[in-house]
């Protein structure tokens, strides 16, 4: 999977397992609410105390299930 340059900084700086919510829809270039929905199908998330945090990799995976390999969509 290609990431985009703001996940590629994200993870050069801290090689991150987990972000929150804002970091994780900065990265993934899309709003929080989505990012939100998203980590929530793919249950990614773990919560300490308030705090959420979401591990990236299951993100990655979870994503891969909306691959389109369908030759016509790409006509």
């Amino acid at each position: 999977m290609e990431h985009t340059k703001t996940y590629l900084d994200y993870k050069k700086k801290a090689n991150e397992k987990f972000v929150r919510y804002d970091e994780g829809a900065e990265m993934y270039h899309m709003g929080i609410s989505k990012f939100m929905q998203i980590a929530k199908d793919a249950k990614a998330c773990y919560k300490i105390g308030k705090m959420v945090l979401v591990k990236l990799e299951i993100i990655d995976e979870y994503l891969e299930i909306f691959h389109i390999v369908d030759d016509d969509f790409y006509k």
